[in-house]
């Protein structure tokens, strides 16, 4: 159950990152079509989600990612986003970080297996999603 509703800043830095992440790993692996198996593959992640974390992924306009480093944003916006829900819907956080988890494993085992730089952004993501909470803010 929610404790406090989540702000309309909140949830699009729920959703950035978690589509961020799955963005990081779909273009370690170049070309149009990889791509969009990995795309596809990822949203059944998401939709499989159930309450108010299926709701914040699934609902409303995919967000903006920035063109220039992209992993500079999205990597701190994982750990944000789990301190959000850390005060916010404590009983999300295993939710959320199980989600994007299988979104990028999903995403990387897509289209030809995963490479190496695919499994590189999936550690980082990995990282990201189950560093300290205390230490979210903390860049790394």
């Amino acid at each position: 159950m929610v404790s406090e509703p989540l702000t309309t800043d909140e949830r699009a830095t729920l959703k950035r990152a978690a589509f961020g992440a799955v963005y990081l790993v779909s273009n370690a692996d170049p070309g149009f079509m990889a791509m969009l198996r990995e795309s596809a593959a990822a949203s059944g992640a998401f939709t499989h989600t159930t309450g108010l974390i299926n709701e914040v992924l699934t609902t409303g306009a995919l967000p903006k990612l920035p063109r220039d480093n992209t992993e500079a944003a999205v990597l701190p916006a994982l750990r944000e986003s789990l301190t959000i829900l850390a005060a916010k819907a404590p009983d999300q956080v295993d939710a959320y970080r199980s989600a994007v988890l299988a979104a990028v494993e999903r995403s990387a085992s897509a289209a030809h297996g995963v490479t190496d730089q695919e499994a590189a952004i999936m550690a980082k993501v990995r990282a990201a999603l189950t560093g300290d909470l205390g230490h979210a803010g903390s860049s790394a």
